[in-house]
């Protein structure tokens, strides 16, 4: 599972080819012990649970990613390693 980004102790993932279980384009965060599956492009939670602050912050970067996001998907979908995106400052 590569990581694309990194903050606040957040850590963002895409699965390559991960369509059987969640049909939708989406990523996994992990923080602490939490572990969350969010949709893109809004930010939907599809499974799991985040802190509310941490998860108003990884749909904030989803917010200020979203076409860089998109991008990534469509690599992963394909079987290519998606690209690093730049963490929330």
């Amino acid at each position: 599972m590569p990581t694309i980004s990194m903050f606040y102790g957040i850590l963002i993932a895409m699965y390559v080819l991960d369509t059987e279980k969640h049909h939708l384009p989406h990523i996994h965060v992990r923080y602490s012990e939490f572990k969350a599956v969010l949709g893109i492009p809004e930010g939907e939670l599809l499974e799991g649970d985040l802190p509310r602050r941490q998860m108003k912050l990884v749909q904030a970067w989803i917010e200020l990613h979203r076409d860089d996001l998109m991008a990534d998907w469509i690599l992963a979908s394909s079987g290519q390693t998606p690209f690093k995106i730049d963490p929330l400052r």
